[in-house]
């Protein structure tokens, strides 16, 4: 991917971060995810007074295309509220992406910049069924 594509994904993200529901941590997370037909899904993160049932920006993000049919994804770009704590995706969103391709970028937006990854140096065992 072009660096551009990427700043635009993350401005894509931005624009939902507004949408985020987190009353309890203030931590409000987007996701903006690039699929291969070039269609493009947004999530945000949503806190639930029962902490375990919270969801993260980056799985509505996935779940939102899954659901429309989507099933292979070339990029997620993920941006928070606070520059001082970088919304890298946590292990469950990274198996999660695992299971549509460990090769995906992530690009993550940080007080410095945007950083980027592979999602295979992310998570570089997903847990698979693979023989």
């Amino acid at each position: 991917m072009l660096r551009g594509e990427i700043e635009e994904l993350v401005k894509k993200a931005e624009g939902e971060l507004k949408k985020a529901y987190a009353p309890y941590s203030g931590y409000s997370v987007a996701a903006a995810l690039l699929c291969k037909d070039g269609s493009l899904y947004t999530g945000v993160n949503v806190e639930n007074a029962s902490y375990g049932l919270t969801i993260c920006a980056e799985r509505v993000a996935i779940f939102k295309a899954v659901s429309e049919g989507k099933r292979e994804f070339v990029a997620i770009a993920i941006v928070s509220n606070d520059p001082e704590r970088p919304p890298y995706p946590c292990g469950a969103c990274r198996q999660v992406m695992a299971e549509f391709s460990k090769d995906m970028i992530v690009a993550v937006r940080t007080k410095k910049g945007i950083v980027t990854h592979r999602l295979d140096e992310l998570l570089p065992y997903s847990f698979n069924f693979e023989k």
